[in-house]
């Protein structure tokens, strides 16, 4: 799915095919200074479907070259998503127990789109520009005793089609020697 900023002019939220998961259509409203949006807003988005969210942390992390590929990782927080400038391929794998595990998504996400992670589905992007800045809102605090579950983004059954090659995308050691699914066992949440 693509998107334009400059046509949205209503907030939508819709669930996407991994069950919790949501996607957010923000309005950007644009002139000759630049655009603004409202990133989050808690009254809006829970009305239109979005579930509770009780932000305690920002996390940016600033991406400077195209390419730049990270995930996937499943968290025991619920994560919201979106980037302050550029656009992200995005890509999720529920990794979750239960019918959906394995199930896959993704989409880009521009400034005028966002994406609502539930706990125990794996997040991952990969930069589609230069200097693009991704930000996450989350509902708990990092801790060095949290329980993660990870995947192999570049695992064949997840079918994920990143536009970027994995021999010409940035991606950590660590990121590279996360199992691949028949060997993930699932999160309990």
């Amino acid at each position: 799915m693509s998107f334009d900023p400059s046509t949205c002019n209503d907030l939508t939220v819709k669930e996407a095919p991994i069950p919790g998961l949501y996607i957010v259509i923000l309005p950007v409203h644009g002139d000759n200074r630049g655009w603004f949006k409202e990133s989050y807003q808690k009254e809006k988005m829970e009305a239109l479907g979005l579930p509770s969210f009780d932000i305690v942390q920002n996390n940016i992390s600033f991406n400077d070259k195209r390419g730049a590929t990270r995930g996937l990782h499943a968290e025991p927080w619920e994560k919201f998503v979106s980037v302050a400038n550029g656009s992200v391929f995005g890509a999720w794998c529920d990794l979750r127990a239960g019918d959906s595990f394995g199930k896959t998504f993704s989409i880009e996400i521009n400034p005028g789109v966002a994406v609502f992670v539930p706990r125990g589905v794996a997040n991952g992007y990969q930069t589609l520009e230069d200097n693009v800045t991704y930000t996450y809102l989350v509902n708990d605090h990092w801790s060095p005793e949290a329980k993660y579950t990870f995947v192999n983004l570049f695992d064949p059954q997840l079918n994920i089609p990143w536009p970027i090659a994995k021999d010409e995308a940035t991606v950590s050691d660590k990121d590279l020697a996360h199992p691949m699914l028949a060997d993930v066992t699932p999160m309990e949440v």
